[in-house]
């Protein structure tokens, strides 16, 4: 075989000028050798003088054909070539798996740092019913602390003095509660007015007016009550007698509180006040029982 010791890289379709690959297996050799002498016109040594590489390549070209007419070296030729095709085509699928596979692990990595949006849906139905929660609780202890508001002040108090009245624990404590009157014909005293007028003494948790020119005055502590007893305040033209409603004995001055609270009680009974208090105490029990019912 001419051309000795040849590189088995070249591709010898190639070098013959014909195609290559699987369609170079389906030549036949008649196809081989007449693109052979096309080839050799082309790279004789005698058409190009000029060409110091000439004649090797010329040699080449023979190497190739020699080779490609050779049936068992064609055969191996054509195996050699399809195995790389395939390590190519390998190659590339492994090249395109790979990108495939850093493009996922790059969205993977997008993703876990990304807010998941079924994620971030679910926290912010959390929030959501956390605040929900707590707007509920503080409406419902809201609620608690300001109790069921009452129809009126008077059947607040005729409730709490009701439950004084039977021994039913927490309720209006007596001992804080005033009976004040004044004189029919001299000037009225209003809520605000009478408010004003025993704030002096202390603080006033309310006031209960009657028609009969009288009034319940409901002080925050007995302190406050005792300072107010027995005492003749307001306008002096029309003033107001002040006694307890459940009379405090204190210490400071014994048993002498009692004619004196006797003699109060019947300078009031002159000004109508039984009939008041019969009337507040009647209208108390009627007032409990419908907030009971």
């Amino acid at each position: 075989m001419a051309g000795g010791n040849m590189d088995i890289d070249v591709d010898h379709y190639g070098v013959l000028g014909l195609p290559s690959g699987e369609e170079g297996a389906q030549l036949s050799e008649k196809e081989i050798s007449k693109g052979y002498r096309a080839k050799a016109l082309e790279l004789h040594p005698d058409k190009r003088p000029d060409d110091p590489d000439a004649h090797a390549n010329f040699q080449k070209l023979k190497s190739s054909y020699e080779i490609l007419k050779d049936e068992k070296a064609r055969k191996l030729f054509d195996d050699l070539l399809r195995i790389k095709r395939e390590q190519v085509l390998r190659r590339s699928q492994q090249d395109s798996k790979r990108r495939k596979m850093v493009s996922d692990l790059e969205e993977r990595e997008r993703a876990a740092f990304a807010p998941d949006p079924a994620s971030k849906a679910k926290h912010e139905e959390e929030r959501i019913l956390r605040k929900l929660r707590e707007e509920i609780e503080r409406i419902r202890a809201m609620h608690t602390n300001k109790g069921t508001p009452p129809a009126s002040s008077k059947e607040q108090a005729a409730s709490e003095g009701k439950d004084r009245k039977s021994g039913g624990g927490v309720g209006l404590d007596k001992e804080k509660v005033l009976k004040v009157s004044w004189e029919i014909g001299g000037p009225d005293y209003t809520v605000e007015r009478l408010k004003e007028l025993f704030s002096v003494f202390g603080e006033v948790e309310d006031v209960v007016t009657r028609k009969k020119r009288s009034a319940l005055i409901v002080m925050a502590s007995k302190d406050a009550a005792v300072a107010a007893t027995r005492t003749v305040c307001g306008d002096l033209s029309n003033p107001l007698l002040v006694v307890p409603l459940q009379p405090v004995v204190a210490p400071d001055f014994p048993s002498v509180n009692k004619p004196v609270e006797k003699d109060l009680r019947n300078d009031l009974v002159g000004a109508g006040y039984q009939d008041f208090e019969d009337s507040v105490m009647k209208k108390l029990q009627k007032a409990a029982a419908r907030q009971k019912s």
